[in-house]
């Protein structure tokens, strides 16, 4: 499976000549390509070009002096093969700004109703426009509603827009972004579960704390999130249920206490304690819902927090055990 949308670079002169000969040739005779106007200028002295393949692909190549770099959702030209990769963030801001530029207008022309959604538009081009997730990531938006259950697209689209709008994950956007992954078809459990990372972070964030993702500890094991607020330090891992037809267990209190026994005795056992741990049940409907917070069942774990959010902004929940954290603005407890 490709990975989110990264730059190759060569370290070498590019002429007219061989980016005609091994790279244009090399896609024509492959899968058929042409050589088209960049839609974009690119300052910096870098020169431009744009591919586009018969089958939808496109690639970009900027080139100056000595060096240059490529970017595409096809393959890739045996030429630049042995290249290094790097993140948006890593190259120079020219070429960055004008392959999201070009990108960015390619995928509005595609999916015209992500337009309205600027910031979900930027923040997830990677897989967007990914070689093999590009369709099964923009059919999980649009098809189904982000994860949300009894929520139309544009609804839960402009939720997530909402809170990526704030920039709070920017810095973090590849490796958010990389979560909802670029397989071919849509897996809404996989798919939903990143979701309720970004879910869980917009929680956060909107409590007042500073979060950064992907955590490494000392036993190997990367935990989800570190909340910080003042001299609160907290360790954060989220679980999201798959919801109960979608499993063994026979309703969702059993669906919420299988998933989440299944983390602790895994990367929280081997954490050894101390995070808290998030179980998102925004994949449940209101039904399957009501009895999870009638109940407030226990799920192999303490501190946690059991929570469903919708995109309305409505969030319920309850806690379990001594939460070192202060969710009383964003979540309406039941306990």
């Amino acid at each position: 499976m490709a990975r989110p949308l990264r730059f190759r670079y060569s370290p070498e002169a590019w002429s007219d000549e061989r980016v005609h000969g091994q790279i244009l040739r090399s896609l024509d005779d492959n899968i058929g390509a042409e050589s088209v106007a960049p839609r974009f200028d690119v300052t910096g002295g870098w020169e431009p070009h744009r591919f586009e393949m018969e089958n939808g692909d496109v690639a970009l190549f900027a080139r100056r002096d000595d060096e240059a770099y490529w970017m595409g959702n096809t393959e890739t030209p045996r030429a630049l093969w042995r290249t290094e990769k790097f993140g948006w963030g890593e190259v120079p801001y020219q070429v960055a700004r004008w392959a999201q530029r070009e990108l960015l207008a390619t995928l509005h022309d595609e999916e015209p109703w992500l337009a309205p959604f600027p910031h979900v538009s930027w923040f997830l081009l990677p897989v967007f426009m990914s070689k093999d997730g590009r369709r099964s990531t923009r059919a999980f938006f649009r098809e189904h509603a982000a994860g949300f259950p009894e929520a139309d697209w544009e609804e839960a689209t402009q939720f997530v827009e909402t809170f990526l709008a704030t920039g709070v994950l920017d810095d973090y956007r590849y490796v958010m972004a990389g979560k909802l992954g670029t397989a071919e078809h849509v897996d809404r459990v996989r798919m939903s579960a990143a979701i309720g990372e970004f879910l869980a972070a917009k929680l956060l964030v909107e409590a007042g704390y500073a979060v950064t993702p992907e955590i490494e500890v000392s036993t190997g094991h990367s935990l989800d999130f570190r909340a910080e607020k003042g001299t609160t330090n907290a360790l954060i891992e989220v679980t999201r249920p798959q919801v109960p037809q979608n499993r063994a267990a026979s309703g969702p209190i059993a669906a919420i206490r299988d998933t989440a026994e299944t983390k602790t005795s895994g990367q929280l056992a081997a954490h050894g304690g101390g995070a808290t741990l998030f179980v998102d049940c925004s994949s449940f409907s209101t039904a399957q819902w009501a009895p999870i917070r009638a109940e407030t069942p226990d799920v192999h774990h303490r501190p946690a927090v059991v929570y469903r959010v919708r995109p309305s902004g409505n969030v319920e929940g309850y806690r379990k055990g001594t939460v070192g954290l202060d969710l009383e603005s964003v979540i309406d407890f039941a306990d």
